[in-house]
């Protein structure tokens, strides 16, 4: 899939943004500051319905504006495609394909990226929530439905821990304990489909991300991912610690993640009960990465940490575009090559210099290889001031 045109209203500090985008690479190059994450970031928008540095949508829109509009006109093979969002403060988001109205959540479907930035490497250091977001965020993109699987798994949770919270203040009552085992119903049988579909996941991208790795380090240092899932620790813990019994590398069915989850619901009862809080299921599971043995959250340098989330996109680029009918995803590093020595900017060249289209974006022009710089935007100020 190509991006042959953005347009942009009001987004960010663009007031009006209109650019022309190419198939293989595309550079924007500028000062910190003047709009080139905001223009990658619209675009990942559209495939992610969510922003990869704030929480709350109305922060892209322009100050003193009551909207903004992301506009893409998407390509492959002889179809041409119009996808259109817009960002309201006091109202929902509306989006369109081909100006004909569409569900918002609907959106991702017809566009894919992987969207690379130094905010990632958040999913190497930071905590199991970023590397949750990490693998929900490409399970949507696979599979959209999983939005609505998500989205509901999050309401049981909140109305589970409403009771567990009301029963630990008031001491159970009968009724309670009723109303709490159809919540665990409801529970089990969301997240154990969650489970089923983040471990195989995971199973998917470990090989990649082995490879991805190594085309960037330029050796192998044995990158390895895993699943650390609470319905199978063998106590309850508030911290990330991983426990043996609960790191799996295979893929758990949804059959064996209900059994598994049944079990650990009744063993954890009491201790619910006790603290007013559900202790496992999805929202308490992690994503273990491994180098050379070790955890790379404790032990990976920041150069290993840094490659090593760039490889978690990479991998992830590799297997969308396996299964993907409308061509590649269109990757986007955003200030990425500034952080890489001049042998591992040559490597990470090279990975991606047969995608069909890869967004760059640079401070510094020479810091890009010269293979990923046949066509460069200059952006000064949220306005393209010279299209090369």
């Amino acid at each position: 899939m190509i991006v042959s045109h953005l347009n942009l209203s009001d987004f960010r500090n663009y007031e009006t943004l209109d650019v022309q985008l190419h198939p293989g690479p595309n550079l924007f190059v500028g000062s910190n500051g003047q709009g080139k994450t905001n223009l990658v970031e619209a675009l990942g928008y559209l495939s992610t319905l969510g922003s990869h540095r704030v929480s709350v949508d109305h922060a892209m829109i322009r100050q003193g504006q009551e909207s903004a509009i992301i506009r893409a006109r998407l390509t492959h093979e002889s179809k041409e495609m119009l996808a259109e969002v817009q960002l309201n403060r006091s109202s929902p988001n509306r989006a369109q394909i081909n100006r004909s109205p569409i569900k918002i959540r609907e959106l991702p479907r017809y566009f894919s990226s992987v969207l690379f930035a130094p905010e990632d490497l958040a999913i190497v250091r930071g905590e199991p929530s970023t590397r949750r977001k990490f693998m929900d965020e490409l399970l949507v993109l696979r599979a959209p439905r999983l939005s609505g699987v998500l989205s509901d798994y999050e309401r049981v949770l909140r109305q589970r821990n409403t009771l567990l919270k009301s029963a630990r203040a008031s001491g159970l009552k009968e009724t309670q304990l009723g109303t709490l085992e159809i919540w665990d119903d409801r529970l089990i049988a969301l997240g154990s489909e969650l489970i089923a579909a983040r471990t195989g996941l995971v199973a998917e991208l470990a090989p990649e991300v082995s490879r991805a790795y190594t085309a960037i380090a330029g050796a192998d240092h044995a990158a390895t991912l895993a699943s650390q899932l609470s319905i199978f620790t063998t106590s309850a813990t508030d911290d990330d610690t991983a426990d043996e019994a609960a790191v799996r590398s295979d893929v758990v069915t949804a059959a064996a993640a209900a059994e598994g989850f049944t079990s650990a619901l009744a063993r954890l009862r009491r201790a619910e009960l006790d603290r007013g809080v559900s202790l496992v299921g999805p929202h308490r599971d992690d994503l273990v990465l491994g180098l050379n043995g070790l955890g790379a959250r404790g032990y990976a340098s920041h150069g290993e940490s840094w490659s090593f989330a760039l490889a978690l996109k990479l991998a992830s680029a590799a297997v969308l575009r396996r299964e993907a009918s409308a061509g590649d995803p269109v990757l986007i590093l955003d200030d990425v090559f500034a952080e890489l020595d001049e042998s591992r900017r040559g490597r990470l060249a090279e990975a991606v210099a047969d995608y069909q289209q890869v967004l760059i974006t640079a401070a510094v022009l020479d810091d890009v290889p010269e293979s990923l710089a046949a066509h460069v935007v200059r952006i000064r100020s949220g306005m393209v001031v010279t299209d090369e």
